[in-house]
């Protein structure tokens, strides 16, 4: 089971504009690290000792929220936010592979991306029989769980497709559990010996937690996985420069730390929150999508995403985006994100194309199918096509 389960927490209300936001990340009040947790981070100690001791803390916070200007939850939402979208379906290229991959990784995959969830579903299942000590079977089959939550839980905002924010479940269980033994076998592996590869499954698995943990606002439980994702990661990355695939998650961190107002960039400093470059951040997703063995799709998605969202760079994201759509015409998803697009560009009936095809695919869980056409009435209607 997940290692903590607080009751979700309220937000402050302040100048937070969710056309930029798909995370929640926790609020400063809220956030209250224990002695493990610093024992485990400890630069964060070393602020927190010499800051509490010369009560900068409280002034510089007072000042941030009494003047509007940010709410401190972005901070952490943003360095959460890296890790939300770090288990995406992952992807397999014709390289030779940095982890040694079982060979019905590649068709399960497949199928996740061209929306077969169930068939993927049953298929992870199978290889978690025949490798049961191996965390990529329950990595696999939680991915499948996680794009049919995803689905169900969008909605069409500020002409935008996005799963932003919605209640606990009980549905969320089995995703939580296998995230869970992901983590636990990854540590188990590197027990009995360090890898970049198991540094970089259990990386994978906080983030996943993390994930889910930001879609239903559990903002501490979000924030701590997130720490600790980035943790791993950094720690592969050392272990094997070469693993590519670690820039996808490092990639999505410099990229959101460095959108943060100024504002925010004061009270990340004294958070003790490293910090990041966006020019760094778009170079390392590019490097993923380039020489990623199970992170190259996934990177060319959420960088067309993110280029979407806080650039507005409509056209390059759609460049980026379409070699997904046009691989994988089966999910619906895919078609909704470049409908958003074209509609941005003003290209309506690319658009309404799109739209439409979304809505006309057989999609296997009748929830996501009916969810699915309500995004598309949704979105067609804020194109306007009257005459």
């Amino acid at each position: 089971m997940p290692r903590a389960t607080p009751n979700s927490d309220s937000f402050p209300q302040g100048h937070f504009d969710l056309r930029h936001h798909a995370f929640h990340g926790i609020c400063l009040q809220s956030f209250h690290p224990t002695p493990s947790f610093y024992k485990n981070h400890f630069g964060l100690q070393v602020f927190s000792n010499s800051l509490n001791s010369s009560g900068v803390v409280p002034k510089v916070t007072e000042f941030l929220f009494r003047s509007g200007t940010m709410n401190a939850f972005q901070v952490s939402r943003r360095v959460g936010l890296a890790f939300l979208f770090l288990l995406a379906p992952l992807s397999v290229s014709a390289r030779v592979p940095k982890f040694t991959l079982p060979s019905e990784a590649s068709a399960i995959l497949d199928q996740i991306y061209s929306f077969d969830l169930d068939g993927a579903v049953e298929a992870a299942h199978h290889m978690q029989k025949e490798q049961p000590d191996h965390p990529l079977g329950l990595l696999l089959e939680a991915e499948a769980i996680w794009w049919r939550t995803w689905c169900t839980s969008a909605d069409f905002k500020f002409a935008m497709t996005d799963a932003r924010r919605r209640p606990k479940l009980e549905s969320d269980r089995r995703y939580l559990e296998l995230s869970t033994k992901v983590l636990s076998l990854a540590e188990a592996h590197l027990r009995q010996g360090e890898s970049a590869e198991m540094q970089f499954y259990a990386g994978m698995a906080e983030a996943s937690l993390a994930r889910m943990y930001g879609l239903r606002a559990e903002n501490r439980n979000a924030a701590r996985s997130g720490v600790r994702a980035r943790e791993h990661l950094l720690r592969a990355k050392t272990l094997d420069p070469d693993l590519f695939d670690t820039d996808f998650g490092l990639g999505l961190y410099n990229y959101y730390v460095d959108t943060l107002s100024a504002a925010a960039k004061i009270l990340r400093f004294f958070m003790g929150i490293p910090g990041g470059s966006k020019q760094d951040g778009v170079r390392l997703l590019e490097h993923a999508i380039a020489q990623g063995v199970l992170t190259s799709n996934v990177a060319r998605f959420y960088l067309a995403l993110n280029l979407h969202r806080y650039d507005q760079q409509y056209e390059k994201a759609l460049n980026i985006l379409t070699p997904l759509v046009e691989r994988y015409p089966a999910n619906p998803l895919y078609q909704l994100a470049r409908g958003d697009l074209y509609a941005k560009l003003g290209r309506k009936q690319q658009a309404l194309a799109c739209y439409r095809a979304a809505s006309a695919l057989p999609v296997q869980n009748a929830e996501c199918q009916a969810h699915v056409r309500d995004l598309v009435r949704a979105s067609i209607a804020s194109l306007d096509l009257r005459p």
